[in-house]
This record gives structure tokens, sequence and C-alpha cells, in this order.
């Protein structure tokens, strides 16, 4: 499907030529004719894009902005300014308020979509990055929770129910690396060791395949089991 944009501007020649033009380049567009009517639109669906005019009757864009950025549904919406205001203070006010990109009337229509398609695209590679940290990348969540459970019990065993001996082989480990283990030994799951090492889920995945690999593991209860039994943790 066609990126969905919103189109909010009280100049209907305006607001029909943008329409027209945006919808030639393969945009879905719905438009509004005021700020109002543009929240209504807002309440029936959520589009990838948002392009409104500055000054309107009644709610200006500015209010729009704010409107949308204290709603938790559209705090990421990407807003492109158009106003026939082009002074400086006038756009930094825009940037302030949280507008992505402003363009002053009279602008050039290929200008416009230049603009429209590098913020969809940013916005693609945000939600992309994001869906895959929220989700522990390629490792399934039921399964993750179920080896975190085990460690907890695991960790919860006497001392006696695991027998320390000298490991087999050298395992060296980098800072990093024991870090990430100290944390995995804790019973964390990658989201709260990334928040704890102020890294990203991503990063937290690659170590904990390399610590599989370092120790011939296969997973995160093997891996802590094995650490306990041959004291790799440190406190």
């Amino acid at each position: 499907m066609p990126h969905q944009i919103l189109l909010v501007d009280d100049e209907p020649g305006l607001r029909e030529a943008v329409q027209a033009y945006l919808e030639d380049s393969g945009y879905g567009v719905r438009a509004a004719r005021d700020a109002t009517e543009g929240w209504e639109l807002l309440q029936q669906f959520t589009p990838d894009l948002v392009i409104s005019d500055v000054m309107m009757p009644k709610v200006d864009g500015y209010e729009f902005l704010q409107q949308m950025r204290d709603d938790d549904r559209f705090k990421g919406l990407p807003v492109v300014f158009l106003t026939a205001k082009g002074m400086t203070m006038d756009r930094i006010q825009g940037y302030n308020a949280g507008c992505d990109a402003y363009l002053s009337k009279p602008f050039d229509p290929d200008e416009l979509v230049a603009i429209v398609s590098n913020l969809l695209d940013r916005r693609q590679t945000v939600i992309s990055s994001t869906d895959g940290e929220g989700s522990e990348g390629e490792h399934d969540i039921a399964e993750l929770a179920r080896q975190v459970a085990e460690i907890k019990a695991l960790l919860t065993q006497s001392p006696q129910g695991i027998v320390t001996t000298p490991p087999p082989i050298n395992v060296s480990l980098t800072p990093r690396e024991q870090s990430v283990l100290n944390l995995v030994a804790q019973g964390l799951m990658n989201k709260e060791i990334a928040r704890r090492l102020e890294t990203s889920i991503r990063n937290v995945e690659k170590y904990v395949s390399r610590l599989f690999s370092k120790t011939g593991t296969n997973s995160r209860t093997e891996l802590v089991r094995f650490a306990l039994e041959h004291g790799l943790t440190t406190d």
C-alpha cells in the first residue's frame, strides 16, 4: 500500500493542488480544511506523515502540532509545515514546536515530494530498528522468558547443587562480554541488559551469541550453569 499522508490547509486551491501532486507521486492523501477537521481524521486513521499549514483560523499549525505531540499515538509522526511566513524566527518557532521540516510558500512541488520521501524513509528505518529491538531480535520471547525463569530457579539452588571445577579450556572474555555474562547470570533479559549497559539490544544479542560460542553452550540456561560451574561470573 502507498504511504498515507494527512494534508491540512485552509486554502482550497493550494490544498487541492498539493493533494493532486502527491497522489500523482504515488502517495495516498486525505485532506482537511482546518486543524479541527484534521484532528477528526486522525481519529479515523493514522497517517505516515502530516503536512500542515501554519496560519489557519481558530487552531493554527503550532497548536495542532502540540495537540499531536501530546498524544502518544502521534508523538513520532513526521510533520511538515507549509507557511507563507519565511522569516528565520518563524522557522525556529516551527522547529521548536517539533516539526520535522519547514517549507515556505510559494514552494516547488518537487521539493515537497523530496522532503516527504526523505522523512518517510527515515521513519521506516527507525521503525524497523525499533521492531528488531523490541522483539529481542531473532529470539522467541516465550523461549527466552522460559530460559530466564530456569536461570532464576538455578540461582536459588543451594551452593552444594552446583559443583565448581576448573574450566576445561581457557575461556577468555572481553570486559563487555564479562559484563553481559554477569547480567545474564542474574536472570536479566536482553532488553534489561541493554538498558543497564546503555547499548542496543542487537549488540547484547551479539555478545550472548559470542558467549555461546566461547563456552560451547546453546542456551542461556546452559551458559549460566557453565559459568557458575567454572567460576566465570564476577561480582
